[in-house]
């Protein structure tokens, strides 16, 4: 049986800033329904790679593709345009506002009818119903979705991210650091999440520190060394993380694909 068409891959991507070069002929690519880990050390380019899929870096050399066309991002709202969602460590979600409202901000309902549009008077019921129908849809459990967003815990709020991302259709998910500083039951909500993503055919880059999270849900792992790609590694064939963990320090020299 053939892989799935990549729905998101980078070519030949290196950026400089100053002497410094972040980027050295990266090449990477995201498959549909597959987890792909991203890890690296501080400093190793992880961030930059992730800022020029995300259109908030411009590349100096190399090709972006989205769907096998290739694509140029001025900005993160031409990305997001594009299918590429990112979900940040900060998570960019309103405390003040309930869950449906974080899920549709900017995204706003009005209605119902042709006069409820024209006086933009927003549809409250119906966008609290779509919500609950995505969250049941990718089996998400969390409180009602009038809940305030400063009432969840930080899994809850990172499964809210993440779900708002894949509800507006994009195929393509750039997580960064998702279960940092979460607790174990609260871990659990949000690599379960992740697991569960795949079989909705959803690409996710899944960047973290923690090689058994990574582990866990990545099919495939990239590794990256001081701005360059290192490794490639399919997970399933006896990857451990203290090899990930060599690599990452050049203890071990890597195999790309």
């Amino acid at each position: 049986m053939s892989e799935p068409a990549a729905v998101l891959a980078v070519d030949g991507v290196t950026k400089r800033f100053g002497a410094v070069r972040a980027l050295n002929d990266v090449s990477l690519e995201v498959r549909a329904g597959e987890v792909v880990g991203l890890i690296g050390d501080n400093g190793a380019g992880k961030s930059t790679l992730v800022g020029v899929m995300s259109g908030a870096i411009r590349p100096d050399d190399g090709a972006i593709f989205v769907d096998g066309e290739e694509r140029t991002f001025a900005t993160p709202a031409e990305a997001r345009a594009a299918g590429i969602e990112t979900v940040f460590q900060n998570l960019a979600l309103v405390p003040t506002l309930n869950i449906a409202e974080n899920v549709f901000l900017r995204r706003e309902r009005y209605g119902p009818g042709p006069v409820g549009r024209a006086l933009h008077r927003l549809h409250k019921s119906a966008m609290r119903r779509e919500v609950q129908e995505g969250f049941e849809r990718f089996g998400v459990l969390l409180p009602p979705v009038r809940t305030k967003v400063s009432a969840l815990s930080g899994g809850q709020r990172q499964a809210v991210a993440i779900t708002r991302a894949v509800l507006w259709g994009s195929h393509v998910v750039l997580m960064d650091e998702p279960a940092a500083a979460l607790g174990v039951k609260q871990t659990e909500l949000v690599l379960s999440l992740v697991e569960r993503l795949k079989s909705h055919g959803v690409g996710i880059l899944f960047i973290s520190h923690n090689m058994q999270h990574v582990l866990r849900v990545a099919d495939r792992v990239a590794v990256m060394l001081l701005g360059a790609k290192v490794a490639d590694l399919d997970v399933h064939e006896q990857t451990t993380g203290t090899d990930l963990v060599a690599l990452m320090t050049g203890a071990t020299a890597g195999t790309l694909r």
